[in-house]
């Protein structure tokens, strides 16, 4: 009897531990909540950053090419050469063109020689000479002129022949022709002869000069010389080899200062100013490098209707390589009271939506019953870290930064971590401090097991 008793009495008692699993109630699902971050607009000033790529160049290079073709006689620099403008760099093989000098400045001096000789010897003697000759056929034509009249009166007075008359008047008329040739000689030599001889000798020194100076050019081109100061970046030849004339033996780079060179589009450029600030990224240098804007170019590149901007970077140390590229970001129009948010708060309205015209910008504010809703907002000048604000939004309205993507109107938010990440947090902590959750853990998955079984004992025991 005890036994059947027991055997009736488990199964009752296991109903009455079901009975009220049966009659409890469904609770109601809460409504889930999104974690987010959240802040409001702040007032500051932003200014417009203007990204390009860029290659830097140096501020002055050149190409060092010879005239002539020659043998390379000698270098006097090697590549990493600090020279200065008019420095002599190398020397061509040059022993004809020295000759053909020479032998020109024989000739040039030849002609110094002439020329002296004709200035103040010949020419002065000449007009002397011709001035001499007129003044003795004057005097010879006055004297038979004198001559003719004594023996006009003496003939009158029957005390000569008229035979001596003649031969007077013979002689007179030669004196006359003599006089004559000798005034006209006279003023030859003032008006051609005088001019003609300084002028060819003029001539010739002139010629002769030309020829020496131009031998002196050809044997100076055999001199390479740097125009600029910098240093020398290329020599590809040696000692021996040929220069050809047009080929560069030298390339000297003045890079005390490096010109970094970009396009940008119209209407960035039309905000910039010469001396703006800006810094370019350099592989290989972690801070940026300060830079300022030295040239706007006053036309657009008609291939790509862009302009083209120099950016000036001092380079006192040689640290920066022409040839470089690098990442360009120049500071554009500023301004002062803007009404800011973070960019990542920004959303766009993608193809096909519902509401709002694709591509167009909104943001997602929290509401005060802390729903999400989204505002249309237009931007102005936007940075990687914060973006002007337009229209949309005021100072009072709270803006998610962090969480706003794909998130529905009318979406349960609450600003914050979620509870998962603090318990990470948490459980990072406890780690780092020693303590462990597996013994916690275990009390609470046995203690389910612990109670049935003892009350199953207790029933059969009853």
């Amino acid at each position: 009897m005890p036994k059947q008793t027991t055997s009736l009495l488990y199964p009752s008692l296991l109903l009455l531990a079901l009975l009220p699993l049966g009659c409890k109630k469904a609770e109601p699902t809460p409504t889930p909540e999104v974690y987010v971050q959240a802040a409001h607009p702040e007032q500051g000033s932003i200014s417009e950053q203007i990204v390009a790529d860029a290659t830097l160049t140096p501020l002055a290079q050149a190409a060092i090419s010879p005239k002539v073709t020659a043998p390379v006689k000698k270098f006097l620099v090697q590549r990493g050469t600090r020279v200065k403008a008019g420095q002599l760099l190398a020397i061509l093989e040059n022993s004809d063109l020295a000759a053909a000098a020479l032998d020109n400045k024989g000739t040039y001096t030849a002609a110094q020689a002439t020329y002296d000789t004709a200035t103040k010897a010949t020419v002065p003697e000449d007009y002397t000479k011709a001035t001499l000759d007129l003044a003795q056929a004057q005097a010879t034509l006055q004297l038979n002129q004198s001559i003719v009249t004594a023996r006009t009166q003496l003939f009158t007075q029957g005390a000569i022949p008229g035979r001596d008359l003649d031969t007077a008047k013979a002689t007179l008329v030669q004196s006359q022709a003599v006089y004559d040739i000798a005034k006209q000689h006279l003023a030859s030599v003032k008006a051609v002869s005088n001019q003609a001889s300084l002028q060819a000798a003029q001539g010739t020194l002139t010629s002769a000069k030309g020829k020496y100076l131009g031998a002196e050019a050809q044997l100076s081109y055999t001199e390479i010389r740097s125009p600029i100061n910098g240093v020398v970046t290329d020599r590809p030849l040696f000692a021996g080899e040929t220069a050809a004339a047009g080929t560069p033996v030298i390339t000297v780079m003045d890079t005390s200062a490096l010109i970094a060179k970009l396009h940008v589009a119209q209407a960035q450029a039309q905000q910039l100013t010469l001396g703006a600030a800006a810094t370019i990224a350099v592989p290989g240098i972690t801070d940026p490098v300060a830079a300022k804007v030295s040239l706007i170019s006053p036309a657009l590149d008609p291939g790509s209707t862009t302009v083209e901007i120099w950016l000036r970077v001092e380079n006192p140390k040689s640290t920066l390589k022409s040839g470089t590229p690098v990442r360009a970001t120049i500071t554009g129009r500023t301004v002062p009271n803007a009404l800011l948010i973070p960019t990542e708060a920004v959303q766009t309205v993608a193809a096909g939506a519902a509401e709002g015209a694709p591509g167009s910008k909104y943001v997602m504010l929290i509401a005060a019953d802390g729903t999400a809703h989204k505002k249309a907002v237009t931007l102005g000048i936007v940075i990687p870290e914060s973006a002007q604000v337009l229209t949309g939004l005021t100072a009072d309205d709270m803006v998610i930064s962090t969480g706003a993507y794909s998130l529905e109107d009318n979406t349960k938010v609450k600003i914050g971590a979620p509870p998962d990440e603090k318990d990470e947090k948490g459980g990072a902590k406890d780690d780092k401090s020693g303590k462990s959750d597996e013994p916690a853990a275990k009390p609470a998955a046995a203690s389910p097991a612990a109670g049935n079984k003892p009350a199953g004992k207790d029933a059969d025991e009853k």
